[in-house]
C-alpha cells in the first residue's frame, strides 16, 4: 500500500446484508474525493470486517495513520463505550500508529442540516 493514511468508515452493523449498502455507497464516494487516502468500512458487530480486523490489515499494508469516522447519528452507548475500548485494544496492539476518532457523524451541524433539508423535501 503505497497510502500511509487511512479513513475508516465505522458503522454498527446488522445481520441483514442489504443494511451495509449505504455505507458502501459512502465509502466508494468517499474512496473516489481521497485518492491518496485508504477508504476502508468497520463494522462494530454482525458483520466484517470488524475494527481490529481492518486495523491490522491496513497496520500490515503501511498504513501509520487512521483517522475513524463513527457512521453513528449521535454519540451512544457503542460510539462512548465500545469504541474506546476497541481503539484502546488497536492502539496497544499496534505501537507507533497514530489512531484518531472523530465525533459521530450526526453530531457535525452540516450533516443535521442535511438530514433536515431531506425531511423538509418530503412535505
Amino acid at each position: 500500500m503505497a497510502n500511509k493514511s487511512a479513513l475508516v468508515l465505522f458503522a454498527h452493523g446488522a445481520r441483514d446484508p442489504r443494511w451495509a449498502a449505504p455505507f458502501q455507497r459512502l465509502q466508494v464516494m468517499t474512496q473516489a474525493s481521497l485518492p491518496d487516502v485508504t477508504v476502508a468500512l468497520a463494522f462494530l458487530e454482525f458483520m466484517t470486517p470488524s475494527l481490529p480486523e481492518l486495523a491490522a490489515q491496513l497496520v500490515a499494508d503501511g498504513c501509520k495513520n487512521i483517522t475513524l469516522a463513527p457512521v453513528f447519528l449521535g454519540q451512544g452507548g457503542h460510539v462512548l463505550r465500545d469504541l474506546p475500548v476497541l481503539a484502546e485494544t488497536i492502539c496497544a496492539s499496534h505501537t507507533g500508529l497514530q489512531f484518531k476518532i472523530a465525533n459521530a457523524v450526526g453530531e457535525d451541524e452540516t450533516v443535521l442540516q442535511a438530514i433536515r433539508d431531506y425531511c423538509l423535501s418530503q412535505l
